[in-house]
């Protein structure tokens, strides 16, 4: 009887997972509009705004660099990247709902420097054949360059917006696909011209919107408490629901369904809130020592889902899109998710080196993987192989050395 009464409660709870899943995924400031069209199909229930504004005064009084005023920055509105290319995919591009559904799991996977990042946790039931069709129309989609899997098709992008000279474009290709030997072009017809359209490509394609990532909202918050840390919910933009049955017969199928209906956007409502919470004091469990100033340690997603209880892609979509605030600043969930190099050094934490690595260097003598090699071994005290330093560059969408070198003499 015990098990069945447990199998029942699992089956339940699985089922409101499934049937809310938008509810789990979204980010918070977009909650709201979620929930609108669930709200519009039921007459009995009602959706109220959050009266909470003592969270406000809570949460700036644990942080001397205010959350409130995080958050009131973000009332002063201004078009995130991805609410950019989610206005976009409409019927003219995408015109089936199975492309619709591809198109905003790309977007999901598109980094901050509008780079295409490949999920497996995130395209499940999809083929890459099929992600990779419908990827494609993203050139043709603002900022131009956004989708692309390197800087290399984000200039193809680019171009094929901007460029309309058949010979001028042929050129631009050939030089885009052999920036490593772009000496061999300078003395072909039309390469001042090539070389002129192509400085005014942008690299990272993103780079209008990469100043807007202090705006995003937290998710969690993690906090110093008597000389502990503990985690809380950012629920600010979690609306209320309220359910008005007063002189309604509860008998009807009709209205027993609509209540039943409201009910579980309720559940789904608080089983997000229990997921992050669960999922924020997992992070503290597993990196307690970042939040103190270390490294981000290996962490798993089926790690997290094992101890949830949960299925991995049913975490890796929890986490997209949102946000965990600390005193060491406001990072992504994702960000605390990598596997490990070592056993006490995350990938995370050598991608972040290797790209601090590339941002100062000197651009008139690039470091090679094996320079960057030795730098990374040496501040970690770890053993690495070239070709992992070469893995990590291209995952992070840097060039070669000697491309970089070419790319920095396009830049000027």
């Amino acid at each position: 009887m015990k098990l069945s009464q447990k199998l029942t409660a699992k089956t339940k709870l699985n089922q409101t997972l499934r049937s809310w899943l938008p509810i789990l995924q979204v980010a918070s400031d977009e909650l709201k509009e979620t929930l609108e069209p669930f709200i519009e199909k039921n007459p009995f229930v009602q959706l109220e705004p959050n009266p909470k504004s003592r969270s406000l005064n809570f949460y700036s009084d644990i942080y001397k660099t205010s959350i409130s005023d995080t958050i009131e920055s973000s009332i002063i509105y201004k078009e995130s990247l991805y609410e950019k290319l989610s206005s976009q995919i409409d019927d003219k591009l995408f015109p089936s709902k199975k492309s619709k559904e591809i198109a905003n799991l790309i977007i999901e996977c598109i980094n901050s420097e509008g780079y295409f990042e490949w999920d497996d946790g995130i395209f499940i039931g999809f083929s890459k054949d099929e992600v990779e069709r419908v990827r494609a129309r993203f050139a043709y989609l603002e900022p131009v360059g956004v989708g692309a899997v390197d800087y290399k098709e984000s200039f193809i992008f680019q171009l094929d917006e901007l460029c309309d000279n058949d010979e001028i474009y042929e050129l631009c290709v050939e030089i885009i696909q052999n920036f490593e030997n772009i000496s061999k072009f300078t003395k072909r017809k039309n390469y001042e011209a090539a070389m002129s359209l192509l400085k005014k490509f942008k690299n990272p394609p993103a780079i209008e919107y990469m100043d807007n990532e202090m705006l995003v909202i937290p998710d969690i918050f993690v906090y110093d408490s008597d000389g502990g840390i503990e985690v809380a919910i950012n629920d600010e933009f979690y609306p209320n629901i309220h359910i008005d049955i007063e002189g309604i017969d509860e008998k009807s199928e009709f209205v027993s369904s609509k209540i039943k209906e409201a009910k579980d956007l309720i559940d789904a409502l608080e089983m997000r809130k229990s997921t992050l919470h669960k999922i924020g004091l997992m992070i503290i469990e597993y990196q307690y020592d970042y939040f103190f100033g270390g490294d981000i340690k290996p962490m798993k997603l089926k790690d997290i889902a094992e101890d949830l209880g949960r299925n991995p892609s049913t975490i890796s979509r929890a986490i997209q899109n949102k946000y965990l605030s600390s005193k060491r600043g406001i990072v992504p969930l994702k960000n605390f998710f990598a596997a490990a190099a070592a056993e006490e050094v995350s990938n995370a934490a050598i991608k972040e080196f290797l790209l601090n690595l590339i941002k100062n260097e000197n651009r008139a003598k690039p470091l090679s993987d094996e320079a960057i090699l030795a730098k990374i071994e040496d501040e970690f005290n770890i053993k690495l192989v070239r070709r992992t330093i070469t893995k990590y560059r291209k995952m992070l969408n840097i060039a070669s050395s000697s491309e970089r070198k070419k790319l920095y003499a396009i830049q000027g």
